[in-house]
């Protein structure tokens, strides 16, 4: 019996760890949602739509312009707004997240 103290103490580190990596997860799904009005869900747009998907996209294609748009040294409609949102980790879990998801 008295291995069960350090084994139900190991459990429930294992079951922290385990619920910060679902947080962080879901948190990282939460930022990526907010992209799902213009380019779909999960980054996947309707055929034809004029914006861009985002499934697939390499990370540093999407870091480097959203870090544009944030800037304003790319033309944008709201986008440059909506960048100025994110910070650099952020825009780098967003960007992970899509590049990701499958096409």
């Amino acid at each position: 019996m008295r291995h069960a103290a350090p084994i139900a103490l190991l459990a429930c580190m294992a079951s922290s760890a385990a619920l910060a990596q679902d947080a962080q997860a879901l948190y990282v799904k939460s930022l990526a949602a907010t992209c799902a009005n213009c380019h779909g869900t999960n980054g996947k747009t309707v055929e034809g739509s004029a914006v861009p998907p985002l499934a697939g996209v390499s990370a540093s294609h999407i870091t480097e312009q959203m870090q544009a748009f944030k800037a304003g040294t790319r033309p944008a409609t709201v986008m440059h707004q909506i960048a100025k949102g994110y910070n650099d980790a952020q825009i780098a879990q967003i960007a992970a997240y899509f590049a990701a998801q499958k096409r």
